[in-house]
């Protein structure tokens, strides 16, 4: 059997390494390493996928954030509301900016920002909402705009783990998560569901006014060359990255039906396992599984770990520290109790091996593991 990894990256790329080779080689020929015609091609395909109107590829994901945050011209103080169970570089381009982060929970079983709480932490100073669809399922995107659009918020989605998610409204329209909110932002780090092999990122809008002020921040505030109308950053998608990822966007839903089996073999698996909890699937999107997360009950968890890595069968914890309690973040405002469902989370959760490359011998492997220890 080979051997198996959260990620198996090489394995991916030599299913598409005709393709990919080619088209670096192109790029590198033409020599049009910036803002070339592969970055309008993919900035264009992009568009068409998500149904977006405008597409602004940038350097990485936590830049599209920071440049979002930006172009909405979020001044230092106004505070900004997002999830206390998400990666630190949701909160730290909002403390970068020097606006002030508002950390609230996060529900039990989807991982996904708590509305009720969130619409609790609201205050006279806030002024956007930062939803994070973590591990590749959406937040409630629905309840969460109808109360930014009463406190007359703006709503910048963190779409870095769920690219190609749809998100499913009560009338029985769909749109792509990402898209819904007053920005969206993405990341293109190669574990991503759509990864290139170096660093990428992109921010999605609907509104022609702010997708000017994107474009201009990413690129130096400028509106034309050495014509600077606003404090800009210099964040840009180079062609290689480009060209890779126009590929990639090409196998991306075929990518997220071999994520969703081997999602499925895992649910199957262990759902009715009383020492773990499956990711629950919720009514209003489908999921595009980034990661498939468990929380465990009563197990302890560094020596599952510790056991699977002597299978040498990997398991990642996504994460385990809240932001609250991290020093860079620490706040006189937040008590322990104020966190209970994240600290929880914390302490519980354990993600498996989750791929476009996992076999099924691969799958039966991981799953007889993880039951071998649960059942001892």
């Amino acid at each position: 059997m080979k051997k198996i990894q959260m990620v198996d990256l090489k394995s991916q790329y030599e299913k598409i390494q005709t393709e990919v080779d080619a088209s670096v080689l192109d790029v590198i020929r033409s020599t049009q390493y910036i803002n070339g015609p592969e970055v309008k091609s993919f900035q264009k395909e992009l568009e068409e996928y998500l149904d977006v109107k405008h597409v602004i590829p940038c350097a990485n994901g936590t830049d599209a954030l920071q440049i979002a945050m930006m172009a909405l011209d979020l001044k230092p103080g106004d505070e900004v509301i997002t999830s206390n169970f998400t990666y630190v570089a949701t909160a730290e381009v909002i403390a970068l900016l020097q606006l002030t982060p508002v950390l609230v929970d996060v529900y039990a079983d989807t991982f996904d920002i708590d509305i009720e709480a969130m619409e609790k932490a609201i205050t006279p100073k806030t002024k956007a909402i930062v939803p994070v669809h973590l591990f590749g399922q959406a937040s409630n995107m629905e309840a969460l705009m109808e109360i930014a659009k009463k406190h007359n918020l703006f709503v910048i989605e963190d779409n870095a783990q769920a690219i190609g998610c749809d998100y499913l409204f009560k009338d029985g329209s769909k749109q792509k998560v990402g898209t819904i909110g007053t920005v969206g932002c993405t990341s293109f780090f190669p574990a991503k569901n759509l990864g290139c092999y170096g660093d990428g990122g992109a921010i999605f809008t609907n509104d022609d006014e702010l997708a000017v002020k994107l474009r201009q921040t990413a690129n130096h505030g400028q509106s034309r060359q050495y014509i600077h109308d606003r404090v800009g950053v210099n964040s840009r998608l180079d062609s290689i990255q480009a060209a890779i990822l126009r590929i990639k966007l090409r196998h991306l839903d075929t990518y997220s039906a071999e994520r969703n089996k081997a999602a499925n073999y895992y649910d199957h698996a262990f759902g009715a396992h009383e020492k773990v909890k499956i990711p629950k699937r919720v009514s209003y999107s489908n999921h595009v599984f980034h990661q498939y997360t468990l929380q465990l009950n009563n197990v302890n968890r560094e020596e599952i770990i510790a056991f699977l890595r002597e299978k040498e069968v990997p398991a990642m914890i996504y994460y385990p520290i809240p932001l609250h309690m991290q020093d860079a973040y620490t706040d006189a405002r937040y008590k322990k109790e104020d966190f209970p469902v994240t600290e929880k989370l914390c302490a519980t959760v354990i993600s498996l091996p989750m791929q476009t490359e996992l076999s099924e011998e691969q799958l039966k492997y991981i799953t007889d593991s993880v039951l071998e220890f649960l059942n001892k």
